[in-house]
């Protein structure tokens, strides 16, 4: 997905995949997208796959000045993030949350919107990106998502055509995704775990850690 999104078609991001895809095919207007977003956002946040910043410039934080990291493995994203929420001063990290992530942290509060049906590889597989995610949150952090997913989860035909097209040309790896997994990998990893459905889009929110495991810390750029 990341190899899709350039400064131009990031002009189009938010109309495309928010507006549409969103809001026609996968049944989770934005406005569900920005309530996870006001429920759980934190002064302390990490946000990884940033997309066009959308979702942070409208999220409600509680103070003028929070502290906000951007990760992701495209570094047009990023750019595009943080320009938006220059006002905030963002920090960027290129990263691939597959792998170990760099020493950062901890934060209050982690969003991971729209990335894990884009990752390539079964549920069990990506499912170690919590585990990664989980040694940079806070004890009392929360993090929260949303993925669309397939399995039992209700979607139109166009939608179902549409998701195996961005299958098919490696846009999206979601094919055997289903909510069952995403739940049982947060369960097995986190005390609290709530995995929701809003269309064919799974909304989750975890915190407490079980385990806290130390990585290899690569250099982070900021």
């Amino acid at each position: 997905m990341h190899s899709v999104l350039t400064p131009l078609t990031l002009r189009f991001y938010d109309f495309y995949v928010l507006g549409f895809s969103s809001r026609l095919l996968w049944r989770c207007p934005a406005p569900v997208l920005l309530d996870l977003y006001h429920r759980n956002v934190s002064d302390s946040h990490l946000e990884v796959g940033v997309g066009t910043g959308y979702l942070l410039d409208r999220a409600r934080f509680s103070s003028e000045a929070p502290a906000i990291t951007l990760m992701d493995i495209n570094a047009h994203c990023l750019a595009s993030a943080a320009h938006r929420i220059a006002r905030y001063g963002p920090q960027t990290v290129v990263a691939d949350i597959l792998d170990p992530l760099p020493q950062i942290g901890p934060f209050t509060s982690i969003g991971c919107c729209h990335v894990l049906h884009c990752l390539p590889g079964s549920m069990a597989g990506k499912a170690r990106v919590f585990d990664h995610l989980a040694a940079v949150l806070a004890t009392d952090g929360c993090l929260f998502g949303a993925s669309v997913v397939q399995g039992d989860a209700p979607r139109s035909p166009p939608a179902q055509a549409l998701m195996n097209f961005y299958n098919a040309h490696s846009i999206f790896s979601n094919a055997e995704d289903r909510v069952e997994m995403l739940e049982e990998a947060l369960t097995a990893r986190f005390h609290n775990a709530a995995v929701s459905l809003r269309g064919c889009v799974a909304l989750f929110e975890a915190s407490g850690p079980r385990s806290r495991p130390n990585f290899p810390t690569p250099t982070a750029t900021s």
